[in-house]
């Protein structure tokens, strides 16, 4: 059986053992590479191991370095900043398990985060290690193991404050079995938290005491956010087996460009302002409609990623709202899409998406 999306530490195996066998740096109790080793991991070395984030290199070494030490890392950014791919990654190289996640909801309940119990057992023979059910946490804090918290603010406050004594004891108490798991060596949580999001609970001042928050940025130059959006449709493309389609760099530019001029209400070259739509037209969007555009290209088009194909897709992701988008939309087109030179066709199928 072949799964769709191997775990990170699954899918760049040889990356890790070959930066494990080369490492001969100090490693922090429980690590399997050196923070230095991590943070090549993550960003490559211009060889061998591909960068995973594209970014600054100095937020990465303050992540890293932040897991070494006895805080918590809360990677904080807006919708499709890459939070979730950087947690799985810090986890694999860290400590060669990235599935130990809890994923935040307005219905995540306190046992998530601490533990449960199998009913069935529990009325049968009573409060026992046997009827415990563990969370991903407190596995990690057994195994001395990353473990991974998403959307941290949607989770209630109550059940937030949980962490707080795993955070600032480094213990979990069991007082239905009269003990407790301590965190073996290595332990660490990451969380993740957007601040796009309405009707989110906020952290309280206590909790988020006992995280660093490492803030990641949308790409701060057209050309990185390129670069960012062809490496993860090539790799999806290869992870989904799509048919190959040649290299279309002239469309994944169109596309960044047009997310970049209606999220940041400018034009490219500065002179003309826009009104911007409600969406947040991250790079993980803008990566979704490239690789859409390439199935299109592949199954239904001549196997050449054209402006036909990513049309629909752009529309779809720029119109949220029924109300203002369209109008935010249509204005675009006739104001800044129609006038640009070699655009016309992108223009045609656009408007008649």
């Amino acid at each position: 059986m072949t799964v769709m999306r191997p775990h990170a530490e699954q899918l760049f195996a040889d990356e890790l053992a070959a930066l494990a066998t080369e490492d001969d740096r100090p490693r922090p109790p429980g690590w399997r590479l050196s923070p230095q080793a991590v943070v090549t991991y993550l960003l490559g070395d211009g060889g061998k191991i591909t960068p995973k984030y594209v970014g600054p290199r100095r937020l990465m070494e303050v992540a890293v370095a932040t897991l070494a030490t006895d805080r918590a890392l809360l990677l904080l950014g807006v919708p499709g900043t890459a939070k979730t791919w950087v947690s799985e990654h810090l986890a694999a190289a860290i400590s060669g398990d990235s599935t130990l996640l809890v994923q935040g909801t307005a219905g995540t309940a306190e046992e998530a985060i601490r533990y449960g119990w199998n009913y069935a057992r529990l009325l049968a023979e009573g409060p026992s290690p046997a009827a415990l059910v563990a969370s991903p946490v407190m596995r990690a804090m057994e195994t001395g193991g990353i473990a991974r918290v998403e959307e941290l603010t949607r989770v209630p406050s109550d059940v937030q404050d949980t962490l707080i004594t795993i955070l600032s004891e480094k213990t979990l108490p069991i007082p239905e079995l009269g003990g407790e798991v301590q965190a073996v060596k290595g332990f660490n949580i990451i969380a993740t938290a957007n601040d796009r999001d309405r009707g989110v609970n906020e952290l309280s001042s206590a909790l988020r005491r006992r995280f660093n928050t490492v803030v990641l940025p949308v790409p701060a130059t057209a050309e990185e956010e390129v670069e960012i959006v062809a490496r993860r449709v090539a790799q999806l493309g290869r992870s989904l087996e799509l048919p190959e389609v040649p290299p279309a760099l002239e469309e994944i530019r169109r596309v960044v460009t047009v997310f970049r001029e209606l999220r940041t209400g400018l034009t490219e070259d500065g002179r003309t302002k826009l009104k911007s739509p409600t969406g947040t037209l991250s790079t993980a969007e803008a990566i979704s409609v490239i690789t859409n555009g390439w199935a299109l290209a592949a199954h239904f088009g001549d196997g050449t990623l054209r402006p036909r194909d990513v049309a629909s897709g752009i529309v779809g992701a720029v119109v949220k709202d029924p109300t203002t988008d369209p109008v935010v939309w249509r204005e675009y087109l006739e104001t800044v899409v129609r006038e640009r030179d070699g655009w016309s066709a992108f223009y045609r199928a656009a408007r008649d998406a």
